[in-house]
């Protein structure tokens, strides 16, 4: 739960003491060291910010977000699981900035990935859904309505109310 900055700052802090332990032949705390430090450099990739973004995200200051989603040097190297928070944030991002096929790009990506919950995963389909009916691209959206009904039992109501709602605007349609 690091920025990259502080990241940096402590791998190189530990690069340090593996140095001065590495010279003063202490091999037990220079392996230790090192394990650390690898730990940390894995986490830059791996981990990236994406509990610092969902926390800013969460309080909705999405301007520190999106500085925090920048840092993320390269989304496809993130694990499965951060993948998925990463593109649903950035989608919530997008979102908010109004750049509506940047966020559907995202939606659709984050819905390819494992989430926190099933109500996350229908929420990412129900966002493509409903950019989709703005953009008057019933066929899609009527598509991805349709994979949110394999989770209709792990759903929440408000959830549930948000996909009826949808589908009574695609039958006007």
């Amino acid at each position: 739960m690091f920025t990259n900055r502080a990241r940096i700052l402590v791998i190189g802090a530990f690069l340090i003491m593996l140095v001065v332990s590495a010279n003063m032949k202490v091999y037990q705390i220079t392996a230790v060291t090192a394990m650390f430090a690898i730990f940390l450099a894995w986490g830059y990739f791996k981990e990236g910010t994406i509990i610092l973004a969902a926390k800013a995200f969460h309080n909705k200051d999405y301007a520190k977000t999106e500085r925090l989603l920048e840092q993320i040097p390269n989304p496809n190297w993130l694990s499965k699981k951060r993948r998925g928070f990463y593109e649903f944030i950035a989608g919530g991002v997008s979102l908010q900035k109004q750049d509506f096929d940047e966020a559907e790009k995202h939606y659709e990506l984050a819905a390819q990935f494992p989430l926190r919950s099933a109500n996350d995963h229908v929420a990412a389909l129900v966002h493509v859904a409903n950019i989709n009916i703005r953009k008057s691209n019933f066929e899609k959206a009527k598509a991805y309505l349709q994979l949110t009904d394999k989770y209709e039992g792990k759903t929440t109501a408000k959830m549930k109310d948000v996909i009826k709602r949808l589908h009574e605007e695609l039958d006007k349609k």
